[in-house]
């Protein structure tokens, strides 16, 4: 037993038990607390690490374990970066990116070297290391913008895009800079900086896709995939301090890496941000508030001079970089605002640059006390700037992503989509999870009761076994569906058929899309099973029979054929968008076969549609050659069939072949059926021609009885 008396109170506390609760319950209140005066959860975290921190109350020091800790919240952001952004948007650009970032760090250095050099009185490479470090920024603001779902917005693209130029180039000033001091700066020191660096890069972009490729399709275990992500970021970030690079670059390319592999609407995405926000980047702001001396303002006008020209000169360039990136791209005035907010925090690599420079000794004085590069009044300026900037880029960031959210809501325009209802229909418990993933990324709008997970008990096996059967079904859907924080309503159905308790369900709940899962013992002779047959000639609404092969977010291309004439079908335009929101949103490029005139309209939809995926297009009009897509598919693509109801506009006699095709000879691939939405059978072209056909036969009957009637009568005559 412990007794009260034998614990150590003294400051700074050194029990991790108090040491940890304490910092737990920062991360608790200090949000809290100062988002009641409007004041963002990132200064305050920030401020309360400067209360705890050594150079205010003293309760903590920043030791290993803060560092530590600090050190992976700021990785973190940085992956959190790479993974969020929109690849699409990234790529188209990267024109904008790079004018951004050259601008954001060639004005802050100029005017930065200029002010240090004539304003401070510092030497040349003083002068340039310090103007290097107003050049960079960090992205301690980007979960507001994240928080306020404004990530995949043109501005923070930009931004994350410029930060990575930025800090690239201020850390090679700084690895020239420390070798000049060291007198062995050559060529072949930037040779191997550049070579080491390019290993590098090959090993994160050219290696890492097939591990994690092969990760995903091999464990699906939640905690597991969770531990090999951080663990790969980690390994990048290693890699690139490695190759003489700064960590944050590393962790910042593993996120690109991982972006195609964790889809946003994934329950793995869900782990990692919540992970993020809960514990590392709150450790992470608490220490570099914990860096903050307030009392530099109280130790005499040499560091408030320092303090006043580091802060302005950092604040204004960046804010004047962030206004010409604006006007020379025709942002708007938010974006602006959004890009002047995220760019002007600085921390991370600030920091990493002022420390080297204050760790490089040129000399010594009189007295015998070491001349530094960059002197005490520098650091402790330095310190200031990452609490003005970061309060200052907190507070810019948070109202210009306010502003673009309710922009972003008033541009939706209100359609059917909205009131979309996906049913997905959940008969094996081996396949829930595929099968819930697919309902999630089918939603075009997050809503609450828009997914229904349906399980149906036939009269004749009702029974305690297939009951509890159907309980652990709805269990496993409603818990896959929460860890993506989507909502599944759990629907458990007694009726004479399955297909019947489908179908009746479809219509009682006013379903728009339907999943079902391909049964097992798929053939040529039964691909689809009577179940679905059924369902597909009793319902209108579109239908996705989806067999999966691997995990979703495994795929490197989504391949779509189309039969001719089916822009033509009602439900064409619906059935589009969903398969372009789910490409988007696993990040994956889609290729479509069809003919000109259908890839045509596929085309201009996809040009209207503002977040469309990467699409190529190819010429495929006679579907008696279907089996060239036996050598057209790869290993790793999701093959969609754009199929039909016989009878619509699109039906193709050929279709019929389809079963026989798809089990002989794509058999291991993952594929999805897609049967458009058609109009109700009333007005339905097939049922039209069938009511025709039935006229015909009645009349002609009715005519052969007429005739009939009149041979009776002349016969009846002549006899009389």
């Amino acid at each position: 037993m412990i007794l009260l008396s034998t614990l150590d109170f003294s400051l700074p506390l050194r029990n991790p038990v108090i040491i940890f609760s304490l910092v737990l319950f920062i991360i608790l209140f200090a949000p809290i607390l100062f988002n009641k005066i409007k004041v963002p959860h990132i200064i305050g975290l920030i401020i309360a690490g400067v209360i705890i921190g050594p150079y205010g109350l003293n309760l903590l020091k920043r030791d290993a374990s803060i560092v530590l800790f600090g050190t992976v919240g700021l990785l973190y952001i940085m992956f959190l970066a790479g993974l969020e952004i929109d690849l699409a948007e990234f790529k188209k650009n990267r024109k904008q990116i790079a004018v951004f970032g050259l601008l954001t760090f060639l004005l802050p250095l100029i005017i930065g070297c200029l002010a240090s050099y004539y304003l401070l009185g510092y030497s040349f490479l003083s002068s340039l290391l310090l103007a290097s470090m107003f050049s960079t920024h960090t992205l301690v603001s980007y979960p507001i913008a994240s928080k306020y779902g404004v990530i995949r917005n043109k501005a923070v693209s930009m931004t994350v895009g410029g930060t990575m130029i930025t800090d690239i180039l201020a850390l090679l000033i700084l690895a020239g800079i420390a070798g000049m001091t060291k007198e062995n700066v050559s060529a072949s020191f930037w040779f191997q900086l550049g070579a080491s660096t390019m290993i590098f890069v090959g090993i994160v972009f050219a290696v890492f896709p097939f591990i994690i490729r092969w990760f995903f399709k091999h464990f699906e275990d939640s905690i597991s995939q969770y531990i090999f992500v951080l663990a790969m970021v980690f390994l990048a970030s290693f890699l690139a301090e490695v190759a003489g690079v700064e960590a944050i670059i590393g962790a910042f390319f593993s996120g690109l890496v991982l972006n195609k592999f964790v889809p946003h609407s994934s329950a793995l995405m869900n782990r990692i941000d919540f992970v993020g926000n809960a514990l590392f980047i709150p450790f992470f702001l608490i220490s570099v508030g914990m860096l903050v001396d307030v009392t530099v303002l109280v130790n005499g006008w040499g560091a408030l001079k320092v303090a006043g020209v580091i802060i302005t000169a950092a604040l204004v360039t960046k804010y004047f970089a962030a206004f010409l990136t604006q006007k020379i791209f025709k942002l708007s005035a938010t974006e602006g605002k959004m890009i002047f907010g995220l760019s002007t925090s600085h921390a991370a690599a600030t920091l990493a640059i002022i420390l080297v420079g204050y760790n490089i000794i040129t000399g010594e004085t009189a007295s015998g006390e070491p001349i530094r590069l960059l002197n005490e009044d520098v650091l402790n300026g330095t310190i200031l700037l990452i609490l003005v900037s970061c309060g200052v880029g907190s507070f810019v960031t948070e109202s210009a992503s306010k502003k673009l959210a309710l922009e972003s809501d008033q541009q939706e325009q209100p359609s059917q989509e909205n009131n979309e209802k996906i049913l997905v229909s959940l008969a094996h418990p081996d396949m829930v999870e595929e099968l819930v993933d697919f309902g999630v990324m089918l939603q075009s709008h997050r809503s609450v009761n828009s997914i229904y997970g349906l399980n149906v008990i036939d009269d004749e096996q009702n029974g305690t076994n297939k009951a509890s059967v159907s309980k652990k079904i709805m269990e496993k859907a409603v818990s896959r569906a929460n860890a993506s924080e989507n909502s599944l309503v759990p629907i458990v159905r007694y009726d004479s058929s399955i297909s019947n308790g489908i179908v009746y369900t479809i219509k009682e709940h006013e379903v728009s899309d339907v999943v079902i899962g391909l049964h097992k013992r798929a053939d040529q002779h039964t691909f689809l099973g009577p179940k679905a047959e059924n369902i597909i000639r009793r319902i209108h609404e579109t239908i996705y029979i989806y067999k999966p092969t691997q995990p979703i977010n495994t795929f490197k291309r989504i391949l779509v054929v189309t039969p001719a004439d089916a822009e033509s079908d009602p439900g064409f335009t619906h059935w589009l968008r969903k398969l372009m929101n789910m490409a988007k949103q696993a990040g994956i490029p889609m290729m479509f076969y069809g003919a000109n005139r259908t890839n045509l309209e596929v085309k201009k939809l996809a040009e209207r549609t503002t977040d469309a995926p990467t699409i190529d297009y190819k010429t495929f009009e006679n579907w008696d050659d279907f089996l060239i897509f036996s050598s057209e598919l790869k290993k790793n693509d999701l093959f969609v069939i754009v199929s039909s109801r016989k009878g619509n506009n699109s039906y193709l006699p050929q279709m019929a072949k389809l079963p026989y095709y798809l089990a002989n000879y794509f058999a291991s691939q993952s594929l999805i059926m897609l049967y458009p939405k058609q109009l109700e059978s009333g007005i339905n072209m097939g049922n039209i021609e069938q009511a025709d056909s039935n006229l015909i036969e009645t009349i002609s009957e009715q005519i052969g009885n007429i005739g009939n009637a009149g041979k009776y009568l002349k016969g009846l005559f002549k006899n009389r």
